[in-house]
């Protein structure tokens, strides 16, 4: 299937299956009928007669989703595993004793929070991993003070991809890192130099530790944490079905022999593993080449799947000869992790699909950074509205990677020649545009995964968070117009991060006086 150039119309079926979704607050329906109405547009423009178009239409969308699958095996392997490992750690005892050893260490909802947002920023490796991870560990300390599962899905999704773009040694800098080297920059110095510059990725952070420590909540996630404080209500407006799927989990029969080490052996073992793997990948074992040239010659969805698998291994001789559960036990709790990613695995398989639709055969990339070639824009404003472009574009695809792999080369060609000053800014805005579009898309895989660890009805967790990532985003477009005239990071600093303070005190007075209007 070959590409087309349809304009404007390569835009629609992501905003067909984001509009739909947040307004019938079903993703799965949504993305199919945007990714049939991206076909259908395909299938208008290579085909004659009705009759053809639409059997072209179905065949297309079951070729596309059946490549976008094939290619993305490892990962759904990667999520079967892990779905295995926490029902295993979870059935021999290892969360429930991690728990409780948690609950004479961490006293209040804000140590919760703080706790959270600190493992994911130790888990820098990569988004998939780190989403899942901190969930499982993390999610019965969180329940215990009545943290609800909107505020910890947000909490984990502002500490994956924002930690991972701005860590040096993680399978995503590896990939920007490569992207920058290719247009002939040096990609390590270019990266380091945009780390400072990458305000959405470090504005998030901030705001996440700001929201844990002053509960400036604001918006829909205000109304999740007041059911949660005050009536334990964890999973406000949650359909039957998430709640179900949750139960299912707690009605697991729990080892009384299971301690702390159980849960912190397999996810240590599963982080080393990652860490090797993605070495192993790369090819870094055979030699000739740096720990960051392994890193990003890696390919992580593999790493990923074998690292989950040896992490198993690790909890069976754990477990099994210690007389925790039994091997039958061990095995049913394989075939019930994998049933418990069944949901996740579907909506990602959807989402990939829309992203194939986006990317291979309507290219909506493509006619969006043309858009920002041909704008001749003001040479101050370009890191202003590169964010905008970036956020855009990998909000209607749900990918950064693709985002960024699209735009780091037409953005660097542009600042070659009309802003060599404005390069670095530049392209850290690339960065952040990109990883703000993901972090608010309903059908980017990480914020998937985060509803997922979490346990987080998936569009609560789009509705709840999107306001929190739009404010970060507005308090970063005035960061970089300032940036752009001044060049000057003290400065941009001071704008982006005033600007966030005041609002967040705002918009959280103002929810609370609606709130309190509405009772």
């Amino acid at each position: 299937m070959e590409p087309i150039q349809v304009g404007f119309l390569s835009i629609l079926p992501p905003v067909i299956a984001i509009g739909l979704a947040l307004a019938s607050k079903e993703v799965i329906s949504s993305l199919l009928i945007g990714i049939l109405a991206g076909t259908g547009i395909y299938a208008y423009y290579t085909c004659d007669g009705w009759i053809n178009v639409a059997v072209h239409t179905m065949d297309t969308t079951v070729t596309l989703m059946s490549d976008k699958l094939s290619g993305n095996i490892p990962i759904v392997i990667f999520l079967c595993f892990l779905g295995a490992l926490v029902v295993i750690i979870t059935k021999a005892g290892g969360s429930r004793a991690y728990g409780q050893w948690a609950s004479t260490k961490i006293k209040s909802r804000v140590g919760a929070q703080l706790a959270t947002s600190a493992l994911g920023a130790l888990i820098f490796i990569d988004d998939y991993f780190n989403c899942l991870t901190v969930g499982t560990v993390m999610r019965p300390v969180t329940d215990k003070h009545r943290v609800s599962h909107a505020k910890l899905a947000y909490i984990i999704d502002a500490t994956a991809a924002p930690v991972c773009i701005i860590a040096p040694v993680s399978s995503w800098a590896a990939s920007v890192i490569s992207q920058m080297g290719d247009t002939g920059l040096n990609g390590m110095h270019s990266f380091m130099q945009s780390i400072p510059f990458n305000l959405y990725a470090i504005l998030t952070i901030v705001m996440v530790v700001v929201l844990s420590v002053k509960q400036l909540d604001f918006g829909p996630m205000e109304k999740f944490e007041e059911m949660a404080m005050k009536h334990g209500d964890l999973d406000y407006s949650q359909s039957a079905i998430s709640s179900s799927s949750n139960s299912e989990l707690e009605n697991l029969e729990i080892s009384p022999k299971g301690t702390v080490w159980d849960l912190i052996i397999p996810i240590v073992a599963l982080i080393i593993f990652s860490i090797l793997s993605m070495l192993y990948v790369g090819g870094y074992f055979a030699g000739g080449m740096t720990i960051a040239e392994g890193f990003g010659n890696t390919d992580a969805g593999p790493a990923l799947a074998l690292s989950s698998f040896a992490a198993l291994i690790v909890a069976f001789f754990l477990f099994i000869p210690r007389k925790i559960i039994t091997f039958r036990a061990f095995m049913e709790g394989i075939g019930e992790g994998v049933k418990s990613m069944t949901g996740a695995i579907i909506i990602l398989t959807l989402a990939w699909t829309i992203s194939g639709v986006c990317r291979d055969l309507l290219s909506t990339g493509e006619y969006v950074s043309n858009l920002v070639a041909q704008s001749n824009m003001p040479v101050m404003l370009i890191p202003a509205i590169i964010f905008v472009v970036a956020g855009f574009l990998s909000f209607s695809m749900g990918t950064s990677w693709g985002t960024f792999g699209i735009l780091i080369p037409i953005i660097a060609d542009i600042c070659s020649k009309v802003a060599p000053h404005l390069t670095i800014i530049a392209l850290a805005a690339t960065l952040a545009g990109s990883v703000f579009g993901d972090h608010c898309s309903p059908i980017s895989d990480t914020t998937i995964l985060s509803s997922t660890g979490a346990t987080c009805k998936h569009i609560d967790h789009v509705s709840t968070q999107i306001p929190y990532a739009a404010v970060t985003a507005v308090c970063c477009l005035a960061g970089y117009i300032v940036a752009g005239i001044t060049t000057s990071l003290v400065l941009t600093w001071i704008v982006s991060l005033a600007a966030l303070l005041i609002a967040l005190v705002v918009l959280h007075r103002l929810t609370v006086k609606k709130l309190e209007h509405t009772k």
